[in-house]
């Protein structure tokens, strides 16, 4: 006599739609995690390497200001006054001093960037690095662009219309007897001026004291 084989549980035959609508579901939710997670360190990145540029700006700025002599107008603090520029405004005023009265702005702007022109560039190697800083005297703003080659010549141009792409924003404060008698505190602040990484754009601030 024959023996029928005994028949599998219907319900070990395969997987139901409740484990595969299951399964779909830890599936999705670990590729959006992976999707957040890189769209993250992709933005921290791109963070870092701007804030390593604004860091070289602000101490760029501040040695600028530091080889004015102390009575200069660039960096004296008329009598009277706690402190001149802004780290929250454009200020452009008449600063008077031991050396004179002149237009100060406490403000500029640069952008930075890679040309290919040998029309600017002053070698006839490919490419230079560009930076354009923006000056205000007068009630008028000149822009001011330097050219640095890779072979070492250097290359300077002006004009009265802003670059492409402004890059960076730069505010500096200079305060008098800060933070004691005696001595002036000079404070940078370089902002990114950048709609990607809007509205978490980076900024950077330093501080020397100085006579």
């Amino acid at each position: 006599m024959s023996k029928s084989r005994p028949r599998r549980p219907a319900g070990n035959s395969g997987f139901t739609m409740l484990e595969v609508i299951v399964a779909l579901f830890v599936l999705t939710v670990g590729l959006v995690s992976v999707a957040a997670l890189a769209g993250t360190m992709m933005t921290t990145s791109n963070r870092s390497k701007y804030m390593s540029v604004q860091a070289t700006l602000a101490s760029e700025k501040l040695e600028d200001l530091s080889r004015w002599p102390p009575d200069s107008t660039r960096v004296c603090v008329p009598t009277g006054n706690p402190s001149v520029g802004s780290l929250t405004s454009d200020i452009l005023q008449t600063t008077t001093c031991g050396l004179g009265s002149d237009s100060i702005a406490y403000y500029d702007d640069v952008n930075i960037n890679f040309a290919n022109s040998t029309t600017d560039c002053a070698s006839t190697l490919g490419g230079c690095f560009a930076e354009t800083v923006s000056t205000a005297s007068g009630g008028t703003t000149t822009y001011i662009t330097t050219y640095h080659s890779p072979d070492g010549y250097i290359k300077t141009t002006s004009s009265t219309t802003a670059p492409t792409n402004m890059t960076f924003h730069r505010r500096w404060i200079i305060e008098a007897n800060s933070p004691v008698t005696g001595v002036r505190r000079v404070t940078v602040l370089v902002t990114l001026n950048s709609i990607d990484l809007a509205p978490l754009n980076p900024t950077f601030q330093m501080s020397v004291v100085r006579p």
